[in-house]
C-alpha cells in the first residue's frame, strides 16, 4: 500500500444546483436523455462502531447537500442479504454512482459487478473490496493506523514499567480487509519485540463482524486461559477495547492493563480520560467523507478525477485509484484535539463524572 497524506481540494468539485434531496427515489432524466446525477451510499451497520451513523452519515449528507445533488444513504445493519437488496433498489431507482462500505468482499464484489453491468459508477468507502471493480477507494492509511496502535501500546507498557508483558490481540473481523491491514501495522511494531523477548505474545483472536458482545466473551476466555496474566491488550477499535475494559473492570484490573482502540469515539475518549484505555487513533472522518463525496459527485455527473495515489488489490492485482488520509495517535494529553476538531463535542464526552476529568485534561 502506498502511504502518505493526500490533500483533497474541494474547490471546483462541488456544484451548486437545486436538486438536493435525501432518499428521493425518482431517477428521472435531464433534458437530452442524460440521467440526473444521484448518489447511493450503503453503510455497513450501527453496532461495530458509532462512527457510521454518528459521523459518516452526517458528513456525507453535508457534502451532498452543499453540492446540490440527489442522494440516498442507507444502512445494511450487518445483514448481507439486506445489503444486496438496498443496492438493487438504489440501482433500480436511478443511482448514477454507488458508494459502499462492504460487509465482506464476496457480497461487496457482487454488488459492484451488478452496478458496473448497469452503468453505475462505484466507490469503495473505507474498506477495499478484494477482487472488486470499484473505480476508487477512499480510506485512511490503514497499516499506518495499526502502527500507531502498536506504538501506543508499546509506549504505555514501557511507561508502566512492565517487564516482558504478555500482550493479547483482539483483532477486527476476519472478513474486513482493513482488519488485516491494521494487524499488519501493529505486528510490524510488536513482533520484533516478541522475537527479541522484550514482550510475550499472548492470545490472538479475531472478533467476527466486529461484534462487541462477542469480543467481551472472547476476552473473558483469554483472561481465564492465561489465569489473569495479560498485561496489555491490542484491541483493534474502541468498541472492542471497551469490551475488554468491561471484563477487566469485573476483575479489578482496569487501569492496570493498557488497552488500545481506534475511532476516537466518545466512549473511547472517556475511557482514556479515566485511565482505562491507553490510546485511540483519530481518523478525521469529515475529511474522508468529503474526499469520497467529491469523487462520487464527479462520477454521478459522468466525470473522473485524478487522485495521484493507488492501492494494489491483493486478490486481483489491480491498481485502484485511491485517496488515503493520515491518522493521528491520541493519548490523554491530546484528547482535546479531537474535540477542538469538531469530530465529537464536549457535551458528548464531558458528562457526569467525566466533567472533572475533562477539566483536568485541559478541555474547556
Amino acid at each position: 500500500m502506498r502511504k502518505g497524506f493526500l490533500a483533497v481540494a474541494a474547490a471546483g468539485l462541488l456544484a451548486t444546483g437545486s436538486m438536493a434531496a435525501c432518499g428521493d427515489n425518482s431517477g428521472g432524466d435531464q433534458a437530452g436523455g442524460q440521467k440526473t446525477p444521484k448518489i447511493g451510499v450503503i453503510l455497513p451497520d450501527s453496532k461495530s462502531s458509532a462512527r457510521w451513523e454518528g459521523a459518516d452519515r452526517k458528513f456525507l449528507e453535508e457534502a451532498f447537500k452543499a453540492a446540490g445533488v440527489q442522494y440516498d444513504i442507507q444502512n445494511a445493519q450487518g445483514d448481507k442479504s439486506q445489503f444486496s437488496t438496498i443496492a438493487d433498489q438504489m440501482i433500480t431507482n436511478g443511482a448514477t454512482a454507488l458508494m459502499i462500505v462492504n460487509l465482506d468482499s464476496g457480497t461487496g464484489k457482487a454488488v459492484l459487478e451488478k452496478a458496473k453491468s448497469q452503468g453505475v459508477a462505484t466507490i469503495d468507502y473505507d474498506r477495499l473490496t478484494l477482487g472488486g471493480s470499484a473505480e476508487y477507494y477512499v480510506s485512511f492509511d490503514n497499516e499506518a493506523v495499526g502502527k500507531l496502535q502498536g506504538e501506543g501500546l508499546a509506549k504505555c507498557l514501557t511507561d508502566a514499567g512492565v517487564q516482558k508483558p504478555v500482550v493479547a490481540y483482539l483483532n477486527g473481523s476476519p472478513t474486513d480487509n482493513n482488519a488485516t491491514l491494521f494487524k499488519n501495522g501493529y505486528d510490524s511494531i510488536l513482533k520484533p519485540k516478541f522475537d527479541a523477548g522484550e514482550f510475550t505474545k499472548g492470545p490472538d483472536q479475531a472478533v467476527p463482524d466486529w461484534d462487541n458482545a462477542q469480543a467481551g466473551v472472547i476476552f473473558e476466555q483469554m483472561l481465564t486461559q492465561t489465569k489473569g496474566k495479560i498485561n496489555g491488550v491490542l484491541a483493534a477499535n474502541d468498541g472492542l477495547g471497551n469490551a475488554a475494559i468491561s471484563v477487566l473492570k469485573k476483575n479489578k484490573l482496569n487501569g492496570k492493563v493498557p488497552v488500545t482502540g481506534q475511532d476516537a469515539t466518545p466512549q473511547g475518549l472517556q475511557n482514556i480520560l479515566a485511565g482505562d484505555q491507553c490510546m485511540t487513533v483519530y481518523k478525521a472522518i469529515k475529511e474522508e467523507a468529503k474526499a469520497a463525496a467529491d469523487l462520487a459527485i464527479a462520477l454521478a455527473k459522468g466525470e473522473r478525477k485524478e487522485t495521484g495515489q493507488t492501492v494494489k488489490d491483493p486478490e486481483s492485482g489491480r491498481d485502484v485509484a485511491a485517496v488515503l488520509l493520515t491518522p493521528k495517535l491520541i493519548y490523554k494529553e491530546n484528547v482535546k484535539d479531537v474535540i477542538a476538531d469538531g469530530f465529537v463535542t464536549k457535551d458528548e464526552v464531558c458528562t457526569g463524572a467525566y466533567a472533572k476529568l475533562c477539566a483536568d485534561a485541559g478541555i474547556s
